[in-house]
Order: structure tokens, then sequence, then C-alpha cells
């Protein structure tokens, strides 16, 4: 079934620019490493045209298990450097221990509280407007609150 198709050295390049377009939007370097396997098969196609498609798509499958391995075990070995931002991505955390006065009551155990240009939902034990308030942890997008005594 194979042996009736042909598969030249584009293709493979189309299939690794692809791959690499998808990394884009699924991040984790998955889709790259196996985009750049693609583009090694359409370079190996190029060179010896006459290479079988059951012989590519092997060499396609090795270079693609080989080269995520390899980066996963490097990445285990070398692991990034810790940054200077570590809650760059999670706002609310920033905001663990610092005290706010509440805008609005929090009633019912729920109420808002707006930190610079952000309005928070916030959770705790029912305060009335311009109460002060410790952040004491986050869970999910809720500030979980205590009263600043």
């Amino acid at each position: 079934m194979l042996s009736n198709i042909t598969v030249e050295y584009w293709h493979w390049w189309v299939l690794g620019v692809v791959l690499l377009i998808l990394e884009v939007f699924a991040p984790g370097a998955f889709m790259l490493w196996l985009g750049i396997s693609a583009g090694v098969v359409g370079a190996l196609v190029l060179i010896a045209p006459a290479m079988a498609l059951k012989i590519q798509l092997l060499v396609f499958a090795i270079l693609g298990v080989a080269s995520i391995v390899a980066w996963r075990l490097y990445v285990k070995r070398n692991p990034p450097p810790p940054t200077d931002e570590p809650t760059l991505n999670r706002r609310g955390t920033q905001y663990i221990g610092r005290v706010f006065t509440l805008d609005d009551a929090i009633v019912n155990g729920v109420g808002k509280l707006i930190i610079d240009d952000t309005t928070w939902k916030v959770a705790g034990s029912d305060l009335a407007p311009g109460a002060r308030v410790r952040v004491v942890r986050v869970d999910n997008t809720v500030l979980m609150v205590e009263a600043v005594v």
C-alpha cells in the first residue's frame, strides 16, 4: 500500500514547517523536535530521492523519538536557571502577605478588592468596606483574605 505513494523532499519540509507552527500553539518543545526531524528526513530524501517511503517513515520515527528523549534528558540534567521574577505569570501570588483596604464589603464570604487596575474576587470572613485585609493564599483567581487587627 505504501509502495504506490511518492513522497518528495519538499513534502517533508512542508510537514516540518507545519509542525513548527503547531509548536507555537502547543508549547513544550514536542512538535519542535518532530518538525526538525521532518526537515532532516526531507534533506535525506533530497540527497537520496530513491529512498523508500517505509525507510523515510522509519527514519522520521527514530529521529523524532530520539530527539525528544535526548531533549528531555538534557533539560533534566541542565535545568533552566531560576528567574528573578518567579511569580510573573501568577499575579495573585505576588499579593500573598500584602495588606489592602476593602473597597466593597465581603458578604457571605465573597467580595471584591481593587488592586492597581484589576478587580479581584476575594473570599474570607464577612467584613465592612474600609476594613484592612491581608492576602493569605490564592485559590485560582480568588484571593483568600483575613482581617488585619
